[in-house]
This record gives structure tokens, C-alpha cells and sequence, in this order.
């Protein structure tokens, strides 16, 4: 009899993904198992396709997953990478790492898959047509092609229309992808190069599901079309599909989306595109039973008695229906569904006889050639016969063959030594480990695209004897620990490099020619390293030493190493890496851990790597205050170039004396720090007395106060997104333009993703515009920086995206911002 393995790590509320591994598998209570059962018998599915993580209709997908026990995927054309961050201070890649994390905690609470292509977020696009152009429209066009022949859905969703009014340019170009795969992933023709691992597939048909008020715009029909309720209530779960979407929802908490569960009534309308038309079921004349597989009778007989049959208070009584299920199974050839529900006929096996398998290591990270310790154990909670034959854990050299029946409620366990091979790699992020393009990732592996993350770097395996046959029950190696507040805690086992490199900071600014250290650390990752470290640098640039000696004895210790920088006398930029050379072998790699509350704990691995900036520049003043706002790295900018900065608490603004040169807002302060509702005042109070305030940039929704200069302004929905996009200096002798640095064109030259967001507008006429610029083929935006004196001091808002252009080291941005912060000193 052929043996099927599946691996288990199963944290939600029933089958899931297999790349979830967050933790051991969860036993499924009484109320999930029942839901897992009448699932088995339901062979259906349905992808949802949107542009960016948030995106997604959480709703829906519970709907179809927990409710239709449908196989249920969502593909997020990015992984928002150049989103906004409320909860820290990541952006680009990083940002992305914690938005598929997120993704992944939404799908372990609403029950869907999840996929992604290597297209990268890249901010704001106005037009589908620029997106498509940037990701590469074929090269996109066959990750979404694929994913559908993988996935196999029955019908597709799109959340936004082709016809661009879901704003976003990637938005609708996530629409026109899907029509377009949705048209193609049945022809041979092709991607043909995708035949060698899938075969072609042709979804029965394809819908937007359309938003009320779009909808009813259109002066829509809404009787003609398709609907759901996903208001609807379901007693296994104690909760409305739309409160387990609440759930789901607020897994995005890097952007803000924490959601209050919707009880009663609430249809969500489903428009057709595309395929056959349906007139009042998404899924009409769609097979969504075993009929779908030849000669399956007996399999749904079986799990349709097991279904019956089942005992909510003693699960392991249909064991023996189950596993003759599975024998069943196992006389088929392979097969889609049959490979599919196997893996899930598993799991509820595993479930109802209460069998607990896990593999604990002694550490979370080891790097290649290193020792591992691991603890291999399992539990059977019921009284079926299960035997345990064999142990199986990766590049362990032999299976550890036991043949020792498990009783009830006796943990049996095993310890192991595994050597691991030099050239295991490191656990990178696959879609990090080369260098990218500007818009898309690559990925040499096919198989990887459309993964959410990568395969466990070890699995254990148990194999089992039943009456009726083997089964194989796998489980990632994680590491636990019992944290004193939120109790057992588990991660992933990670493979990191024998050395890594910290950095204090990736940009290093010269405001003159003296020399200036840049500080990093070293950290040892195995038992004992000797090597030497080197800064590599351009011609122009100076450093001393030229190489440095280190030897870390044990494991874990780190070394500070201090260079020094002369940089050339006249304005330049240049890119530094670090080097620690062991033998044959280089190190290169910072490593850099993303940890947050609410996603499993993540580690990059980016090429220790920076940028050094010569420029001319005068400080005029000393004291900066600054209100932080959801998380800039401005401040820390700042104290390069020698000022003093102090943060600013609510307590502060209440008590303080605000006695600084300048005070600094940061991003979005307007819209998380309530208590500005009230202490603003006090922040024009000191404008007026002779203070000078920079506010950066706020949305124009969740304003905390409408009154935040001293006259009147709005924030709009403008932006510039074409960070190339041509400037105009309105009033080109006015001092900020002007002192201490002359602002010219060059000044605007490489700044990144954009120019500048939610603009101001009709702004009193106190103010002062200074710059305009615009997006191709549109009218001048003039509200990316308005001034005013106030009192005896300067008030200042600014749209400019500062937040991206200074941690990417834009020399220009750098003096402009001077000039704002000096603002109030000159006397012309």
C-alpha cells in the first residue's frame, strides 16, 4: 500500500494551507472537526484576486471557506512592500516580510489560502496602465496564470472592476490580470514552460464582487445579480462570517485596519465578467461532490457515515470509517482532489484520535555544519491501535524504526543529534535571496512563485500503523519556550549564517570633509569564528583600518568594530559594504529580526550594505523637538548632522516648556495623537511667540483637529507619484528655497516612490506656495509646501515624502529639510 505524507501544522479553524507553521498542529475541537468532516465532502473552489495585502474581502473569503467548506484562495498580485506603517519604522522589503505575515495571521482566522506573484508594490499608480508597464505585464500576466492552474478554482472574484473605479492604478490592473489568466490558464499555448509541472485549467466562470455604492452608480439592477450573506450566522463557530472577517481584519494592523465585528444582514453582490452566466448561485452547474472523481462512491459513502455518525463528545469512535476512507483513497491514482483530501482526511484523523506530534530543537537558529539537538514526541489520546514504526527527521542518516504500540495518554518521546550539511541554506525569504529588479522579484525556482513564504528548513516525520495501513504525519522543527506572560511560545527553527553583521545605520552623512566613524558589530552564530573584516569603498572615499582581525569563541558573541571615513572634499555619494573573509568563505549578511505581536516572528538577511553622502550644508540652529507620529527614522537623521532632538510626549506638549529651535511633526501625527485635539493650540501658541513648526504630512481622513496651522488649509487626496516628475519653484527667491541652501532642480534628482502625498488645497490666503509640481498629462499640484509667518514665528506643512527620502539617502532632500528647520532664523 503507497504511503501519503502530510505536513501538519494546522492553527485555524480546519484545513489550511500547508505553509502556515507558526506552531505545532492544533486537535481540532468537537466543533471544528465537525466542520472538517463536512468538508471532506464538498469538492469545490474559489480564488479571490486583489493588488495588495488588506485588500481582500475577509467576509467572503469565511464565507466560502468556513461556511461552503469551499477550498478558498486569495492572491495578492504584491506584498505591499510600499505601503504606510502604523506600527513601526519598517518600509520597502521589510515592510513586505510584515505584510505577508499579517496576510498569513488573517488566513489562519478566516480559513483561506494564500498566494502572491513577485510583482513589488511600489506606492501610489494612477493608472493600470503604468502598474502593468512597470511589474512587466506577460511576466505578472503568468504568476496569476499559474496560480490558477495550481490552485484549480472554479470561479474566480475580483474585489475591484477593470473599468478603474477602484482608484488605485494596481487595483484595477489586479482586475484586467485576473480576466486576462482567467481567459488563458485553459489554452496550452500559453506558458506552455508551465505544463512540465501543472496542467492547463478553465474556470467555470468570473465576478467582481461589486461595492454598494459603485454598484448602485451604475444604476445596477441588483436583483440580477449574484448574492451572499455573509452577515449569516453560524452556531459551530458561535459567530457571523462577517465577525470572523472583523477577526481577520485586524490582522492588519500595520496599516490600521482593526475592525469591529458586523452582526444581522449583510449581502455582499456579485457582478458576472466573465465564463458561463449564472443567474442566482456563483457556483451553478458546478459539480461540487465526489462525482467529481471516477469511481469515488465508496469514499463519500464512507465520509458521509463518518460525518453522521460523529460523536462530539468521543470524536475517535468513526476512526475506523475514516481510515477505511482513506484506504479507499489510496487505491486511486493521483489525483487533484484526491491528493487534496487526503491531506485533509488527515488531518481530521490526526484530530479525532487526539495525536499531538511535535519536534523540539534546543535553539531557534543554528548556522550551516552546526549540532542539533532535537526532541521528537507524540501522544495518542484515544484507544485506537496507532503503533509508532518509525522517526524520520531531516538529514537525519536513518530512520529510527521502533515498532512500539502508543496507549492512551502516554507521551512518548525521542532525542536526536543531526549534523546539519555545510551547504544548507540560510532561511532568506525566497523571494529575497537575489537582487531584485526595480518593480518585480526574482525567483529562479518555479515551484516557489505564488508561495506566501518558504518550506520549513526541517521536518520530522512519524510514521504510523493502523489496521488498515501506514500513514505519515509530518511536523516543522520549532524551537518552545515559556514566555512569563503569554505562556508556551513557539518559532521556527532558522538557518543563519556562521557570522552576521549589524549596523548602527545604512546612511552617513558628511556635511563637511572630516572623518567620521561608522560603528557596526559582529555576531557570532557557531562555536568558534576566526576571520577578517573589510569595508569596501569607492575610489575618493578613505578608510582606515584597511582590515581588522576578529576572533568570537563562543556562540552568540558579538564584537563592536569602529572605522574610519574621510570622505572627498567635494559633494558626493557612494555606496559601502562590509566584508568578513573566513577562509575560502565571505560574509556579507546583516540579520535583522521582524517581530511584532500578532505574525510569527521573521528574520531577513539583506547585504550589509549602506550609502555615504558628502554635502554642503551650514547648521543654523541646535534644539529640535520632535512629535512622533506612526514611526519615521527622521529624528535619528537629524542627530548626524549634529542637532539635538527630543521627543515629545502628550506629557510633554501638556507641561513642557517648548523652548527649541524648531519642533518637527511626524508622519501622521494629526491622525494618531488625539490628545493634538487640544494641545495643538499650545503648538501655535509657540509658533506665535517665535517658535517655527514643520508639520509633515497627515491623511485627510481621522484628522484629530481640522485646525492644525493658523489659518485655514485642507489635505487632499493629490499626490505626486512620479518621483522623477519635474518641479517648479514658484517663488524661486523665497528663503526656503534659498538659505542656508540653494535649492535648485538637482536637489529633486533620485528621490524614491514618490514626490509627495495628500497635498493641501485651498489654503487661506496667510499662506505662502512655494513649489509645484505634477504627475504626467495632469494639472500642477502647489500644495506640497506652504508657509506663514504667524506671530513672531514660521508656521510649515509639508506633503514631500521626507520619511522615504532620507533613510534612502537623497542628498537634496536633506537640504531642503535644513532649509525648513531654518526657517525661523533668517532674517531676510
Amino acid at each position: 500500500m503507497k504511503r501519503i505524507t502530510v505536513l501538519i501544522f494546522l492553527p485555524a479553524l480546519f484545513f489550511i494551507s500547508a505553509t502556515l507553521f507558526a506552531q505545532p498542529s492544533k486537535i481540532l475541537n468537537s466543533s471544528e472537526l465537525k466542520l472538517a468532516l463536512e468538508k471532506l465532502n464538498v469538492l469545490g473552489s474559489v480564488l479571490y484576486i486583489a493588488a495588495h495585502p488588506d485588500d481582500e474581502n475577509t467576509a467572503v473569503l469565511s464565507y466560502f471557506s468556513t461556511g461552503k467548506h469551499m477550498k478558498t484562495g486569495y492572491l495578492s498580485v504584491t506584498r505591499g512592500d510600499g505601503g504606510q506603517n502604523l506600527i513601526g519604522n519598517e518600509q520597502d522589503e521589510q515592510l513586505g516580510v510584515i505584510r505577508t505575515q499579517e496576510l498569513l495571521s488573517a488566513r489562519k482566522i478566516d480559513g483561506a489560502e494564500q498566494f502572491f506573484t513577485r510583482a513589488i508594490d511600489f506606492g501610489y499608480s494612477k493608472s493600470p496602465e503604468e502598474s502593468l508597464e512597470f511589474w512587466g505585464r506577460e511576466e505578472i500576466l503568468s504568476d496569476v496564470v499559474w496560480v490558477i492552474r495550481k490552485f484549480r478554482p472554479d470561479i474566480i472574484i475580483t474585489r475591484f472592476p477593470a473599468t478603474g473605479q477602484g482608484g488605485h492604478g494596481h487595483h484595477t490592473a489586479s482586475a484586467i490580470l485576473a480576466i486576462e489568466a482567467f481567459e488563458i490558464a485553459g489554452n496550452p499555448a500559453k506558458f506552455p514552460e508551465q505544463l512540465k509541472y501543472v496542467d492547463i485549467w478553465q474556470p467555470k466562470r468570473l465576478f467582481w464582487n461589486g461595492w454598494l455604492p459603485a454598484l448602485q452608480s451604475q444604476n445596477v439592477n441588483l436583483n440580477s445579480l449574484c448574492k451572499i450573506d455573509v452577515g449569516d450566522y453560524n452556531p459551530l463557530l458561535g459567530k457571523s462570517y462577517s465577525e470572523v472577517a472583523a477577526e481577520s481584519r485586524t490582522m492588519h494592523k500595520s496599516q490600521g485596519f482593526g475592525s469591529s465585528g458586523r452582526r444581522g444582514e449583510n449581502l455582499n453582490y456579485f457582478q458576472h465578467i466573465e465564463g458561463d452566466i449564472a443567474q442566482a448561485d456563483l457556483f451553478e452547474e458546478i459539480d461540487l461532490t465526489w462525482n467529481r472523481v471516477k469511481n469515488s462512491e465508496i469514499i463519500s459513502k464512507l465520509l458521509s457515515e463518518a460525518n453522521k455518525k460523529f460523536n462530539p463528545e468521543n470524536p475517535s469512535d468513526i476512526l475506523p470509517i475514516l481510515l477505511d476512507a482513506y484506504k479507499e483513497m489510496q487505491k486511486h491514482e493521483e489525483n487533484y482532489w484526491i491528493t487534496k483530501k487526503e491531506k485533509e482526511l488527515l488531518d481530521v484523523i490526526r484530530s479525532a484520535s487526539g495525536l499531538w506530534i511535535e519536534a523540539i530543537a534546543n535553539n531557534y537558529s543554528y548556522s550551516p555544519g552546526n549540532e542539533i539537538q532535537i526532541s521528537a514526541g507524540i501522544v495518542n489520546r484515544s484507544d485506537f491501535p496507532f503503533k509508532l514504526e518509525a522517526i524520520n527527521i531531516s538529514y537525519l542518516q536513518n530512520d529510527s524504526v521502533y515498532n512500539i504500540p502508543l496507549p492512551k495518554s502516554v507521551f512518548i518521546s525521542k532525542d536526536y543529534t543531526i549534523n546539519l550539511p555545510e551547504n544548507i541554506n540560510i532561511t532568506q525569504p525566497y523571494w529575497l535571496k537575489q537582487q531584485r529588479n526595480k518593480f518585480t522579484y526574482n525567483v529562479d525556482d518555479v515551484e516557489l512563485i505564488g508561495k506566501p513564504e518558504n518550506n520549513p528548513p526541517l521536518t520530522a516525520q512519524f510514521i504510523l500503523s493502523t489496521p488498515d495501513g501506514d500513514i505519515t504525519l509530518s511536523t516543522p522543527v520549532f524551537y518552545r519556550w515559556t514566555d512569563p506572560v503569554e505562556g508556551e511560545k513557539y518559532r521556527p527553527v532558522e538557518i543563519v549564517p556562521s557570522v552576521s553583521i549589524k549596523l548602527q545605520d545604512k546612511i552617513y552623512l558628511f556635511p563637511s570633509n572630516e572623518s567620521r566613524e561608522i560603528i557596526f558589530s559582529l555576531r557570532n552564530n557557531t562555536s568558534a569564528f576566526n576571520g577578517k573584516v573589510k569595508l569596501n569603498l569607492p575610489p575618493g572615499w578613505k578608510v582606515t583600518p584597511d582590515e581588522v582581525s576578529v576572533n568570537l569563541n563562543r556562540l552568540n558573541e558579538e564584537k563592536q568594530l569602529n572605522f574610519s571615513i574621510t570622505p572627498p572634499s567635494q559633494p558626493d555619494e557612494a555606496e559601502f559594504t562590509i566584508e568578513v573573509i573566513s577562509g575560502n568563505n565571505i560574509y556579507n549578511r546583516e540579520m535583522i529580526t521582524l517581530d511584532y505581536p500578532h505574525i510569527q516572528a521573521q528574520t531577513i538577511f539583506p547585504i550589509a550594505s549602506g550609502k555615504l553622502i558628502r554635502f554642503e550644508t551650514d547648521k543654523i540652529v541646535n534644539t529640535i523637538g520632535y512629535i512622533e507620529g506612526s514611526g519615521d527614522d527622521i529624528p535619528k537623521y537629524l542627530e548626524q548632522l549634529g542637532y539635538k532632538i527630543e521627543k515629545l510626549s502628550d506629557a510633554h506638549l501638556e507641561n513642557g516648556l517648548l523652548k527649541y529651535d524648531a519642533i518637527i511633526t511626524g508622519i501622521r501625527t494629526y491622525n494618531t495623537r488625539s490628545r493634538l485635539e487640544v494641545l495643538n493650540k499650545k503648538l501655535l501658541d509657540y509658533v506665535f511667540n517665535g517658535g517655527t513648526l514643520i508639520v509633515q504630512y497627515n491623511t485627510n481622513q481621522d484628522l484629530v483637529t481640522n485646525e492644525i496651522g493658523p489659518y485655514p488649509f485642507e489635505i487632499t487626496r493629490g499626490r505626486v507619484t512620479d518621483e522623477e516628475s519635474p518641479v517648479n519653484f514658484l517663488k524661486p527667491e523665497h528663503k526656503l528655497l534659498n538659505y542656508p541652501n540653494k535649492i535648485t532642480e538637482k536637489d529633486f534628482e533620485g528621490w524614491m516612490q514618490e514626490r509627495g502625498l495628500y497635498f493641501t488645497g485651498n489654503p487661506d490666503a496667510h499662506y505662502e506656495t512655494i513649489i509645484s509640481m505634477n504627475d504626467k498629462n495632469e494639472d500642477s499640484l502647489n500644495g506640497g509646501l506652504i508657509f506663514t509667518n504667524y506671530g513672531k514665528g514660521v508656521f510649515i506643512y509639508t506633503s514631500f515624502s521626507f520619511f522615504r527620502q532620507l533613510p534612502a539617502g537623497v542628498p537634496g532632500a536633506y537640504r531642503l529639510l535644513i532649509n525648513l528647520i531654518s526657517a525661523g532664523n533668517h532674517s531676510g
